[in-house]
């Protein structure tokens, strides 16, 4: 159940920093906040609005708070294979998975068979530059950096799932950069006093409001469908490597992005920054840390959270701090029985499990939120 830190704001988190309670007051003081701000159990200090926070505006956007991995999230696919299919090590599947999902700050790919997706997706609406245009192409169906990942889970049954995090990549912090600047460039010339520079904000019906949802949706569009390419890829990879397999179904969803939404009888704006969709019957899948687990969730619809919940643990150190106070021989023990970037340990140090709050603390914390279906433990890790 949820309280109240600060007026203006309802937490749902047992363990949060007060750096975040702070932050998410000043976003909830801005005047087009209709309602409350919602803290989910995995809030933290973000850049302007906080990580894991729901913001319901009316008539503006504040294009800090949906961030600049526009419609970064996950998807999961349920197979029919079971651990029994499993051979002893997937330690084959990563190489597949390197060469064909690659990873890392700005890499790319070049495959033709991505024309027709792109021809689908179109362009955004800001005119692209050529070698912006070139990005969009390489970077499609790409991981990223950061905590994006790729894993091969067993649920409760020892049902194989295979679970991937990413966003819209390079493009998408292009065009999301560029409209907060735009946003706070317009905040200076209107000498608009702000108690963040990064709340500046948008307001419907201008020219420039227009042009960050148009670029907002196409980013989020690009980022569900690279996602869902990559899942595909993961999949038939697993299945060559195993030697059969069907898929059940597979679960896409967005933890970055705004919408429109009716909620206390108004139509509203809601961002959800590192929050997901929960309405009732939403499926949502909601990842730990390394080493720790995945849950595979339906929502219940909960209105005070404007129908939304966590989008995973949620850090409570910085990458700086957890490189200082954690070790690679800390992690390699963590990660102990699982196949993964073994070889990286070191540069992995800032994903260390310890870096982040306990999964299960943050599950209890919003059983009021979602119901968790299915419970799932990493046998395969790939880190961006």
């Amino acid at each position: 159940m949820p309280n109240q830190p600060a007026p203006n704001l309802l937490s749902w988190a047992s363990e949060i920093d007060e750096g975040a309670i702070t932050q998410a007051a000043r976003t909830a003081r801005l005047p087009f906040v209709s309602g409350h701000v919602a803290l989910m159990p995995d809030a933290h200090v973000g850049i302007g609005a906080t990580v894991g926070s729901v913001i319901p505006t009316e008539n503006a956007i504040i294009p800090a708070a949906v961030g600049v991995d526009i419609g970064c999230g996950m998807v999961a696919t349920e197979t029919t294979l079971t651990a029994a299919d499993l051979p002893d090590t997937l330690a084959a599947l990563m190489p597949m998975v390197e060469r064909r999902i690659p990873a890392g700050v700005g890499k790319g790919h070049s495959d033709p068979s991505i024309d027709r997706a792109l021809d689908d997706l179109g362009l955004p609406y800001t005119d692209l530059n050529p070698r912006q245009e070139k990005k969009v192409a390489e970077q499609f169906g790409t991981l990223g950096s950061g905590n994006h990942f790729v894993e091969v889970c067993l649920d409760e049954r020892d049902r194989v799932w295979t679970v991937l995090h990413s966003g819209s990549r390079g493009i998408g912090n292009q065009l999301a950069t560029m409209h907060i600047t735009g946003a706070k460039r317009m905040m200076r010339k209107q000498a608009v006093g702000l108690e963040d520079p990064d709340l500046a904000y948008l307001v419907q019906d201008t020219p420039e409001f227009t042009a960050y949802i148009e670029d907002m949706l196409w980013s989020q569009r690009y980022a569900m469908a690279s996602r869902a390419r990559m899942d595909r890829v993961l999949v038939n990879a697993l299945f060559r490597i195993v030697g059969g397999g069907q898929r059940v179904r597979t679960i896409n969803c967005h933890h970055n992005f705004t919408q429109r939404e009716t909620h206390y009888g108004k139509s509203l704006w809601i961002t959800r920054k590192g929050a997901i969709k929960a309405d009732t019957g939403d499926e949502g899948v909601i990842p730990g840390s390394m080493g720790t687990r995945s849950y595979i969730v339906r929502g219940l619809g909960n209105p005070e959270s404007y129908t939304s919940c966590s989008h995973g643990a949620g850090r409570r150190m910085s990458r700086t701090k957890a490189k200082r106070e954690l070790s690679a021989d800390s992690l390699t023990q963590a990660m102990r029985g699982r196949t993964w970037n073994s070889d990286r340990a070191a540069s992995l140090v800032d994903e260390h499990p310890e870096a982040y709050k306990p999964i299960d603390q943050v599950m209890a914390d919003q059983k009021d939120l979602v119901e968790v279906r299915h419970t799932l433990r990493q046998i395969f890790n790939y880190k961006g």
